[in-house]
């Protein structure tokens, strides 16, 4: 989803191995929990050097700049939440939907500060750290697209559809790490609910989209 770093380009580098990186995973974890309560601009390298208990220089030699390094953090929440919800290949397509939100879901519930610093971290507005966001959506919209039809291609239709749906699970998985209320059960249900309302609307507006069987009504008797 992103390109590999280049020298003096002021993304995030890999540095040794071993302890280095170690060292340079722990930074990310504290940087996660930083910039999920802080926003980007509030936040100096002094600060982040002083809750991570290390040299101003260490972050710089890891990270080259502050950018760098909240690159490297939404980079690797990033990752982490595409493999939880992108896993379930071998399941039958209306599981691996299921599969999906939960996974989506597992992951924003056991990792709330990173899920935050993904859906609406506090840089303002970054080109590349929205591309990386970007990124992320278009994959999840994919894997949803590929669990109830069998395939990742998207009409425009299907992609801005899917979207939209994802959108709402943004906010609203944001409000239920927040607010509490419900179980994860009821609300991958919910989600999932809502996902066959929307692919029942774009059978309504394109036949070549059949919702499947899972997202169908049951007749009414």
């Amino acid at each position: 989803m992103s390109s590999s770093p280049q020298p003096g380009d002021g993304r995030p580098g890999t540095r040794g191995t071993g302890r280095s990186a170690v060292r340079r995973a722990e930074l990310i974890a504290i940087g996660r929990k930083l910039f999920a309560d802080t926003s980007y601009d509030a936040l100096s390298m002094d600060d982040i050097a002083k809750q991570a208990q290390v040299a101003k220089g260490l972050i710089y030699y890891y990270f080259r700049s502050k950018r760098g390094y909240y690159l490297a953090i939404v980079e690797d929440s990033v990752a982490e939440l595409v493999s939880r919800a992108a896993g379930g290949l071998e399941l039958p397509p209306e599981q691996r939907v299921h599969r999906t939100v939960d996974g989506y879901l597992r992951y924003a519930e056991q990792n709330q500060a990173a899920y935050r610093t993904i859906v609406s971290g506090g840089v303002g507005f970054d080109a590349e750290v929205d591309a990386i966001r970007e990124g992320v959506r278009e994959t999840i919209v994919k894997t949803v697209a590929e669990g109830a039809y069998g395939r990742r291609r998207v009409s425009p239709l299907l992609r801005t559809a899917l979207l939209g749906w994802l959108c709402a699970v943004e906010g609203a998985t944001l409000d239920w790490i927040g607010r509490g209320g419900l179980s994860r059960d009821l609300m991958r249900e919910l989600l999932v609910k809502m996902l066959g309302g929307t692919l029942r609307a774009v059978e309504e507006l394109d036949a070549s989209y059949p919702a499947p069987r899972a997202a169908r009504r049951a007749p009414r008797p």
